[in-house]
Protein backbone atom coordinates (compact mmCIF):
# COMPACT_ATOMS: atom_id res chain seq x y z
CA UNK A 1 0.00 0.00 0.00
CA UNK A 2 1.45 3.35 -1.06
CA UNK A 3 0.59 6.85 0.04
CA UNK A 4 0.15 9.80 -2.31
CA UNK A 5 3.92 10.46 -2.24
CA UNK A 6 4.79 6.96 -3.40
CA UNK A 7 6.05 5.74 -0.02
CA UNK A 8 5.43 2.07 0.69
CA UNK A 9 3.58 1.79 4.02
CA UNK A 10 4.56 -1.56 5.52
CA UNK A 11 5.01 -0.84 9.23
CA UNK A 12 2.25 -0.51 11.85
CA UNK A 13 2.58 0.58 15.46
CA UNK A 14 -0.23 -0.49 17.77
CA UNK A 15 -0.52 1.49 21.01
CA UNK A 16 -2.20 -1.03 23.29
CA UNK A 17 -2.81 1.36 26.19
CA UNK A 18 -2.11 4.89 27.36
CA UNK A 19 -1.63 3.64 30.90
CA UNK A 20 1.92 3.41 32.19
CA UNK A 21 3.85 2.27 35.24
CA UNK A 22 6.22 5.25 35.00
CA UNK A 23 5.98 9.00 34.71
CA UNK A 24 8.90 10.04 32.51
CA UNK A 25 9.65 13.76 32.58
CA UNK A 26 9.53 14.24 28.78
CA UNK A 27 6.50 12.00 28.27
CA UNK A 28 3.98 12.70 31.03
CA UNK A 29 5.02 16.06 32.43
CA UNK A 30 2.45 17.30 34.99
CA UNK A 31 0.05 14.61 33.82
CA UNK A 32 0.20 11.99 36.56
CA UNK A 33 -0.59 8.38 35.89
CA UNK A 34 -2.82 7.91 32.89
CA UNK A 35 -6.13 6.21 33.81
CA UNK A 36 -7.57 3.31 31.83
CA UNK A 37 -9.69 4.67 29.00
CA UNK A 38 -11.72 3.22 26.14
CA UNK A 39 -9.12 0.72 25.00
CA UNK A 40 -9.76 -1.66 22.14
CA UNK A 41 -10.19 -5.34 22.93
CA UNK A 42 -7.64 -7.99 22.03
CA UNK A 43 -9.91 -9.17 19.21
CA UNK A 44 -10.13 -5.64 17.80
CA UNK A 45 -6.36 -5.18 17.85
CA UNK A 46 -5.89 -8.51 16.10
CA UNK A 47 -8.47 -7.55 13.45
CA UNK A 48 -6.71 -4.24 12.82
CA UNK A 49 -3.39 -6.06 12.51
CA UNK A 50 -4.91 -8.61 10.12
CA UNK A 51 -6.39 -5.84 7.98
CA UNK A 52 -3.06 -4.00 7.92
CA UNK A 53 -1.21 -7.14 6.84
CA UNK A 54 -3.78 -7.61 4.06
CA UNK A 55 -2.90 -4.08 2.92
CA UNK A 56 0.82 -4.87 2.79
CA UNK A 57 2.11 -4.28 6.32
CA UNK A 58 5.06 -6.57 7.06
CA UNK A 59 6.17 -5.30 10.47
CA UNK A 60 4.14 -4.54 13.60
CA UNK A 61 5.35 -2.98 16.85
CA UNK A 62 3.31 -3.05 20.06
CA UNK A 63 3.69 0.14 22.10
CA UNK A 64 1.91 2.16 24.77
CA UNK A 65 1.86 3.66 27.33
CA UNK A 66 3.23 0.45 28.74
CA UNK A 67 1.94 -2.60 26.82
CA UNK A 68 2.89 -5.02 29.62
CA UNK A 69 -0.04 -3.61 31.61
CA UNK A 70 -2.51 -5.35 29.29
CA UNK A 71 -3.80 -8.48 31.02
CA UNK A 72 -4.57 -9.94 27.58
CA UNK A 73 -1.15 -9.12 26.11
CA UNK A 74 -0.18 -12.74 25.42
CA UNK A 75 -3.47 -13.21 23.55
CA UNK A 76 -2.73 -10.15 21.44
CA UNK A 77 0.84 -11.25 20.76
CA UNK A 78 -0.06 -14.81 19.78
CA UNK A 79 -2.99 -13.66 17.62
CA UNK A 80 -0.86 -11.18 15.67
CA UNK A 81 2.20 -13.45 15.49
CA UNK A 82 0.13 -16.12 13.71
CA UNK A 83 -0.89 -13.82 10.83
CA UNK A 84 0.39 -15.11 7.47
CA UNK A 85 2.58 -12.55 5.74
CA UNK A 86 3.85 -10.81 8.88
CA UNK A 87 7.66 -10.87 9.00
CA UNK A 88 8.36 -9.02 12.26
CA UNK A 89 6.54 -8.50 15.56
CA UNK A 90 8.26 -6.38 18.19
CA UNK A 91 7.39 -4.42 21.33
CA UNK A 92 8.60 -1.29 23.10
CA UNK A 93 8.51 -1.49 26.90
CA UNK A 94 9.90 0.26 29.96
CA UNK A 95 10.77 -3.24 31.28
CA UNK A 96 9.47 -2.64 34.81
CA UNK A 97 7.45 -5.87 34.49
CA UNK A 98 9.55 -7.64 31.85
CA UNK A 99 11.51 -10.05 34.05
CA UNK A 100 8.34 -12.01 34.83
CA UNK A 101 6.98 -11.98 31.26
CA UNK A 102 9.95 -12.23 28.89
CA UNK A 103 9.87 -16.01 28.46
CA UNK A 104 6.07 -16.08 27.93
CA UNK A 105 6.26 -13.27 25.36
CA UNK A 106 8.92 -15.15 23.41
CA UNK A 107 6.85 -18.33 23.51
CA UNK A 108 3.77 -16.41 22.30
CA UNK A 109 5.62 -15.28 19.17
CA UNK A 110 7.13 -11.90 20.00
CA UNK A 111 10.36 -11.55 18.01
CA UNK A 112 12.13 -8.41 19.24
CA UNK A 113 12.20 -5.99 22.16
CA UNK A 114 12.98 -2.28 22.46
CA UNK A 115 13.59 -1.20 26.04
CA UNK A 116 13.45 2.42 27.20
CA UNK A 117 16.32 3.31 29.55
CA UNK A 118 17.64 6.87 29.74
CA UNK A 119 20.26 6.54 32.46
CA UNK A 120 22.44 3.91 34.15
CA UNK A 121 22.33 5.76 37.47
CA UNK A 122 19.67 4.35 39.86
CA UNK A 123 18.89 7.63 41.63
CA UNK A 124 18.66 9.62 38.40
CA UNK A 125 16.49 6.90 36.86
CA UNK A 126 14.06 7.23 39.75
CA UNK A 127 14.11 11.03 39.49
CA UNK A 128 13.36 10.94 35.76
CA UNK A 129 10.76 8.16 35.75
CA UNK A 130 9.62 7.30 39.26
CA UNK A 131 10.69 3.71 38.57
CA UNK A 132 13.43 1.20 39.34
CA UNK A 133 16.57 0.85 37.21
CA UNK A 134 17.20 -2.58 38.73
CA UNK A 135 13.88 -3.84 37.34
CA UNK A 136 14.98 -2.71 33.87
CA UNK A 137 18.32 -4.48 34.21
CA UNK A 138 16.57 -7.63 35.45
CA UNK A 139 14.20 -7.40 32.49
CA UNK A 140 17.09 -7.11 30.03
CA UNK A 141 18.76 -10.17 31.55
CA UNK A 142 15.49 -12.13 31.36
CA UNK A 143 15.06 -11.09 27.73
CA UNK A 144 18.58 -12.29 26.89
CA UNK A 145 17.88 -15.61 28.60
CA UNK A 146 14.56 -15.94 26.73
CA UNK A 147 16.41 -15.65 23.42
CA UNK A 148 15.52 -12.16 22.21
CA UNK A 149 18.26 -11.13 19.79
CA UNK A 150 19.08 -8.35 19.44
CA UNK A 151 17.67 -6.27 22.25
CA UNK A 152 17.48 -2.55 21.53
CA UNK A 153 17.93 0.07 24.24
CA UNK A 154 16.30 3.45 23.54
CA UNK A 155 17.95 6.39 25.29
CA UNK A 156 16.52 9.92 25.02
CA UNK A 157 19.45 12.27 25.52
CA UNK A 158 19.06 15.46 27.56
CA UNK A 159 21.86 17.98 27.78
CA UNK A 160 23.10 18.39 31.33
CA UNK A 161 20.99 15.46 32.52
CA UNK A 162 22.28 12.21 31.04
CA UNK A 163 24.61 13.22 28.19
CA UNK A 164 27.64 12.42 30.36
CA UNK A 165 26.64 8.73 30.13
CA UNK A 166 26.87 8.41 26.33
CA UNK A 167 30.04 6.33 26.33
CA UNK A 168 28.74 4.19 29.21
CA UNK A 169 25.71 3.32 27.09
CA UNK A 170 27.88 2.59 24.07
CA UNK A 171 29.92 0.19 26.24
CA UNK A 172 26.79 -1.95 26.70
CA UNK A 173 27.12 -3.01 23.06
CA UNK A 174 30.61 -4.45 23.50
CA UNK A 175 29.93 -7.83 25.08
CA UNK A 176 26.25 -8.43 24.28
CA UNK A 177 24.09 -8.33 21.18
CA UNK A 178 22.49 -5.17 22.50
CA UNK A 179 21.86 -2.22 20.21
CA UNK A 180 21.82 1.20 21.87
CA UNK A 181 19.96 3.99 20.05
CA UNK A 182 20.26 7.62 21.06
CA UNK A 183 17.09 9.61 20.35
CA UNK A 184 17.03 13.38 20.04
CA UNK A 185 14.83 15.16 22.56
CA UNK A 186 11.69 16.34 20.76
CA UNK A 187 9.65 19.54 21.36
CA UNK A 188 6.62 17.82 22.84
CA UNK A 189 4.77 18.36 26.09
CA UNK A 190 4.47 22.11 26.34
CA UNK A 191 8.00 22.66 27.62
CA UNK A 192 10.07 25.64 26.52
CA UNK A 193 13.28 23.78 27.34
CA UNK A 194 13.46 21.41 24.35
CA UNK A 195 16.11 23.42 22.48
CA UNK A 196 18.20 23.74 25.63
CA UNK A 197 17.95 20.04 26.44
CA UNK A 198 18.41 18.69 22.91
CA UNK A 199 21.75 17.09 22.06
CA UNK A 200 22.44 17.08 18.31
CA UNK A 201 23.20 13.52 17.28
CA UNK A 202 25.45 14.62 14.45
CA UNK A 203 27.75 16.27 16.99
CA UNK A 204 27.96 13.03 18.96
CA UNK A 205 29.05 11.07 15.91
CA UNK A 206 31.61 13.69 14.87
CA UNK A 207 33.19 13.57 18.34
CA UNK A 208 33.64 9.78 18.17
CA UNK A 209 35.79 9.06 15.15
CA UNK A 210 36.21 5.45 16.27
CA UNK A 211 32.57 4.73 15.39
CA UNK A 212 32.37 3.02 12.00
CA UNK A 213 29.20 3.59 9.94
CA UNK A 214 27.30 0.50 8.84
CA UNK A 215 25.29 0.21 5.64
CA UNK A 216 23.12 3.23 4.75
CA UNK A 217 19.67 3.37 6.35
CA UNK A 218 17.20 0.93 4.87
CA UNK A 219 13.76 2.00 3.64
CA UNK A 220 11.85 3.38 6.62
CA UNK A 221 14.67 2.80 9.11
CA UNK A 222 14.88 5.82 11.45
CA UNK A 223 18.34 5.15 12.89
CA UNK A 224 21.79 5.65 11.40
CA UNK A 225 23.81 2.72 12.75
CA UNK A 226 27.47 2.40 13.72
CA UNK A 227 29.81 -0.16 15.21
CA UNK A 228 33.34 -0.21 16.61
CA UNK A 229 36.13 -2.72 16.92
CA UNK A 230 35.20 -5.68 19.12
CA UNK A 231 31.53 -4.74 19.56
CA UNK A 232 28.84 -7.40 19.37
CA UNK A 233 26.01 -4.84 19.21
CA UNK A 234 25.39 -1.62 17.31
CA UNK A 235 25.10 2.05 18.15
CA UNK A 236 22.25 3.94 16.48
CA UNK A 237 21.28 7.59 16.27
CA UNK A 238 17.65 8.60 15.70
CA UNK A 239 17.55 12.26 14.70
CA UNK A 240 14.01 13.45 13.87
CA UNK A 241 14.92 17.10 14.46
CA UNK A 242 18.44 17.55 13.08
CA UNK A 243 18.01 15.03 10.26
CA UNK A 244 14.45 14.43 9.09
CA UNK A 245 13.67 10.98 7.69
CA UNK A 246 10.15 11.78 6.49
CA UNK A 247 11.03 11.16 2.85
CA UNK A 248 11.01 7.40 3.27
CA UNK A 249 8.70 7.09 6.29
CA UNK A 250 6.87 3.77 6.03
CA UNK A 251 4.73 3.72 9.18
CA UNK A 252 1.30 4.37 10.60
CA UNK A 253 -0.03 4.16 14.17
CA UNK A 254 -3.26 3.04 15.76
CA UNK A 255 -3.93 4.36 19.24
CA UNK A 256 -5.48 2.36 22.07
CA UNK A 257 -8.85 4.03 21.46
CA UNK A 258 -8.91 3.03 17.79
CA UNK A 259 -7.72 6.30 16.26
CA UNK A 260 -5.30 5.97 13.36
CA UNK A 261 -2.40 8.42 13.05
CA UNK A 262 -0.41 8.47 9.84
CA UNK A 263 2.29 10.70 11.38
CA UNK A 264 3.56 10.95 14.95
CA UNK A 265 4.44 14.58 14.30
CA UNK A 266 0.95 15.68 13.26
CA UNK A 267 -2.21 16.29 15.26
CA UNK A 268 -4.53 14.58 12.75
CA UNK A 269 -6.23 11.26 13.42
CA UNK A 270 -8.99 9.08 11.97
CA UNK A 271 -11.25 6.98 14.20
CA UNK A 272 -11.55 3.33 13.12
CA UNK A 273 -14.29 2.43 15.60
CA UNK A 274 -17.20 2.65 13.16
CA UNK A 275 -15.26 0.61 10.62
CA UNK A 276 -14.43 -1.98 13.29
CA UNK A 277 -18.14 -2.44 13.93
CA UNK A 278 -18.79 -2.94 10.21
CA UNK A 279 -16.10 -5.57 9.65
CA UNK A 280 -12.78 -6.13 7.94
CA UNK A 281 -13.76 -4.79 4.51
CA UNK A 282 -14.81 -1.44 5.97
CA UNK A 283 -11.74 -1.38 8.19
CA UNK A 284 -9.39 -1.92 5.25
CA UNK A 285 -11.15 0.82 3.32
CA UNK A 286 -10.83 3.32 6.18
CA UNK A 287 -7.16 2.48 6.66
CA UNK A 288 -6.45 2.73 2.93
CA UNK A 289 -8.03 6.17 2.69
CA UNK A 290 -6.02 7.40 5.68
CA UNK A 291 -2.76 6.07 4.23
CA UNK A 292 -3.33 7.86 0.94
CA UNK A 293 -3.64 11.13 2.90
CA UNK A 294 -0.44 10.59 4.91
CA UNK A 295 1.37 13.99 5.04
CA UNK A 296 4.74 14.61 3.43
CA UNK A 297 6.52 15.58 6.66
CA UNK A 298 6.14 15.93 10.40
CA UNK A 299 5.50 19.24 12.17
CA UNK A 300 7.13 18.84 15.57
CA UNK A 301 7.44 22.61 15.68
CA UNK A 302 3.67 23.05 15.41
CA UNK A 303 2.39 24.86 18.50
CA UNK A 304 -0.66 22.67 19.09
CA UNK A 305 1.41 19.50 18.82
CA UNK A 306 4.18 20.87 21.01
CA UNK A 307 1.67 21.21 23.85
CA UNK A 308 0.66 17.56 23.64
CA UNK A 309 2.47 15.04 25.83
CA UNK A 310 4.31 12.16 24.18
CA UNK A 311 2.00 9.74 26.00
CA UNK A 312 -0.87 11.09 23.89
CA UNK A 313 0.67 10.62 20.47
CA UNK A 314 1.47 6.93 20.45
CA UNK A 315 5.24 6.78 20.70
Amino acid sequence: MKDSFGREIDYLRLSLTERCTLRCAYCRADEGYCPKSQELTAEEFILIAESAVDLGVKRIRLTGGEPLLRKDLLQIVSGIASLPGLSDLSMTTNAQMLAELAADLKAAGLMRLNISMDTLKPDLFNDLTGGSLQKVLDGIQAAIEAGFDPIKINCVLMRGVNDSEIDDFIALTENHKIDVRFIEYMPIGGSNSSDRLRVNNQELVAARSWLVPLAPRLHGQPSSDYTYEGALGRVGFISPISHRFCGDCNRIRVMSDGCLRTCLGRDNEVSLRAALDEGKAALKQAMSEAIVDKPARHCFDQEALAKRNMSRIGG
